[in-house]
């Protein structure tokens, strides 16, 4: 083997050498990577605003992965766990979706039943009620004949609200009260009561012109005095 051959050879094996060694950096790179990031999990985001108190639904949500590492611990990284659940606060878009930021669904007391009416979109609601809200719940009645008065009751006072349904079309043949509207859009609200407070409510959402809620101050529990639960207009003569 002459000179040149010898070069030849030496820099053939220093570029092996050089090869190998570039190869042992980036594994060497890639194990200190994996080591910092460690393996990636599912997370959920926020696809946008959640008002709170709103049911959450898995369509609320995009799915996205990402070291487990770097999630806290009160990642929500199974959407199973929003069910039943609704928002406790405003919850922003973009955001990952946590534990603390979702709470059950307000739950019936010892001798409450779940009644749902269909509720004016507009005038009855105006999208300011949410589960967890207090209302006063009005009906209007016409009067049956010449004898008796147009008249407007509080048919219950304080009733706790647990659900609110979807915007939904009026059907004309619903009932006698529905018929008698002119609104086309409803939403169903659901209510926590005793017998006698869901019995009052069945009874107006049949039978009443109109029913309405009036949404009670957080924190309040304003009772309504026996002479102030009924309203004719010839009171303000």
């Amino acid at each position: 083997m002459n000179s040149r051959q010898r070069r030849g050879v030496i820099l053939l094996v220093l570029s092996v050498l050089c090869a190998l060694g570039a190869f042992a950096g980036v594994l060497s790179v890639i194990r200190d990577v994996n080591s910092k990031v460690g393996p990636e999990v599912s997370a959920y985001r926020l696809k946008d605003d959640i008002a709170p108190y709103k049911e959450l639904s898995a369509d609320q949500f995009q799915k996205i992965s990402m070291p487990e590492r770097w999630l806290s611990s009160t990642a929500v990284t199974d959407l199973s766990r929003i069910r039943g659940k609704i928002a406790v606060t405003q919850l922003e878009k973009g955001s990952l979706l946590q534990s603390d930021m979702i709470v059950d669904r307000p739950a019936l007391e010892a001798g409450q039943q779940e009644i749902a009416i269909m509720i004016d979109a507009a005038t009855g609601v105006a999208g300011k009620i949410d589960p967890g809200a207090r209302v006063n719940i009005y009906a209007t009645f016409k009067a049956e004949n010449d004898k008796q008065k147009d008249q407007s009751k509080v048919i219950v006072a304080n009733a706790r609200v647990i659900d609110v349904g979807k915007l939904t079309a009026l059907d004309p043949g619903q009932s006698s009260a529905e018929r008698s509207r002119t609104a086309t859009q409803a939403v169903p609200i659901t209510f926590a009561l005793d017998t006698a407070d869901a019995q009052r409510v069945a009874y107006a959402e049949s039978f009443a012109t109109h029913v309405r809620l009036a949404l009670v101050a957080g924190g309040s529990d304003t009772t309504v005095a026996p002479g102030e639960r009924t309203y004719t207009l010839d009171q303000d003569k």
